[in-house]
């Protein structure tokens, strides 16, 4: 891991665990990088519950309680996506608080409706209202996918604080 990564994870761990939360994630674009970079950090099972990685839509539906109504109306890669699977995975965690991505990471797969490099991100927590962002993010599939790991765990450490 490199060191910028290495320092993020830390600072997530340190702002949970002063808050004494637990984080989940929930990925689809980033294929389990942000469960695997915060794990990485020794203490993490104080404030770490569990990540799931769902890449297919029936994997956002079977472990996630993602409605395919949700999932044929708007596509994996969209707000309204993302926001239940923040959910979900809040749901069925004993976590604080959950981030989850989807995205387009490329370097196929972008239409004009939903170009290479637009993320969608939300984060839930207990009793206070969820937040999602999409995001237009340049670069190839590897500096997309970490630009998502790091805005994804950036907002966890603000909003643990």
């Amino acid at each position: 891991m490199d060191a910028e990564l290495d320092a993020l994870s830390v600072a997530v761990g340190n702002a949970l665990a002063a808050r004494g939360w637990m984080l989940a994630t929930a990925e689809s674009c980033t294929g389990g990088w942000i469960a695997q970079l915060v794990t990485a950090t020794s203490g993490s099972s104080a404030w770490f519950d569990r990540g799931f990685v769902t890449y297919s839509n029936a994997a956002k539906t079977d472990m996630l309680g993602v409605s395919p109504q949700t999932l044929a109306r708007h596509g994996a890669v969209s707000e309204a996506t993302v926001v239940e699977m923040a959910e979900g995975a809040l749901t069925r965690s004993r976590a604080d608080l959950a981030v989850a991505v989807s995205g387009v990471a490329g370097p196929t797969g972008g239409t004009p409706q939903k170009p290479v490099g637009m993320v969608c991100v939300a984060w839930a927590q207990r009793e206070a209202p969820t937040l999602v962002r999409t995001l237009q993010l340049a670069g190839d599939r590897t500096t997309v996918r970490r630009q998502t790991v790091i805005h994804a765990l950036g907002e966890v450490i603000a909003l643990a604080r």
